[in-house]
């Protein structure tokens, strides 16, 4: 005996009540007239500095990068090693014969 064709559940008078409440709580917000306005230009300001920062990031990686290169580089011994040499090994013109 399921009749719920004249009846609220308690579900349904749940889901109503709570319907109501909510458009009663909306129908009481009001946005400032330049509300848009003002959160876009605060979501752009905040965009254009993490673009700022990302680039700045960029750079000092990319320095630091060379500059460690360099570094490197610089610590190689001065005097040539046998590789450079020339003594030991024959030239492409000065084989044997």
């Amino acid at each position: 005996m399921n009749d719920t064709t004249g009846n609220d559940t308690g579900r349904d008078r749940t889901e109503r009540e709570l319907e109501e409440a909510l458009a009663a709580l909306a129908g009481g917000v009001h946005a400032a007239p330049d509300a848009y306005r003002t959160a876009r230009g605060d979501w752009l300001r905040r965009e254009r500095r993490r673009r700022l920062v990302l680039a700045v990031l960029i750079m000092v990686v990319f320095a630091l990068a060379t500059l460690i290169g360099l570094w490197v580089l610089n610590q190689t011994p001065s005097s040539p090693g046998v590789i450079f040499s020339g003594v030991g090994g024959t030239t492409a013109g000065t084989g044997p014969g």
